[in-house]
């Protein structure tokens, strides 16, 4: 080999290392957009809920299917029909849309919390969708009673 093609290969081989490790990781990039993540303060360490709207401002369709968090092993995904709920593989984030998840609605369900939070703690939970990255949020303990104001159609992203 002659040192002309030495550093032919050197150079090539310093590329391949930089494009490595500027971002081929492998991972997908979630663009979803998370707001008004909370979670009410739970009676107990059985179960609790968690609410937010999940915004997807692509124009390709995704779907939540599932969850994950420190304060629980069994995260699972909850729609309400008929005022039962039942738990379900996934949920539907529309194209330029959102999925609500809110009180009396669907929702995230943690079933056998390892702590109880109170008012002002914040829970760190993971969302995972079928075809973006996963999505960490931080869910603020709100008092039992609390229930949000649900945006008019008017109000755009101002929150």
């Amino acid at each position: 080999m002659n040192a002309r093609t030495t550093r032919i290969l050197a150079v090539a081989l310093s590329l391949t290392a930089a494009l490595a490790i500027s971002g081929c990781s492998g991972e997908t990039k979630s663009q979803m957009i998370v707001k008004g993540a909370f979670m009410p303060q739970p009676v107990n360490d059985k179960m609790a809920g968690g609410f937010m709207v999940i915004s997807n401002p692509t124009e390709n369709a995704d779907k939540l299917t599932g969850a994950t968090s420190p304060i629980s092993d069994d995260l699972q995904i909850h729609e309400t029909k008929d005022q039962k709920m039942q738990q379900v593989q996934s949920m539907d984030v529309p194209a330029d849309g959102e999925l609500r998840l809110e009180r009396g609605g669907n929702h995230i369900m943690f079933m056998g919390l390892k702590s109880t939070p109170k008012v002002g703690d914040k829970v760190t939970v993971e969302l995972h969708f079928e075809t973006s990255g996963p999505v960490k949020v931080e869910l603020e303990v709100k008092d039992r009673t609390y229930n949000p104001q649900a945006p008019t159609a008017t109000s755009g992203n101002a929150h």
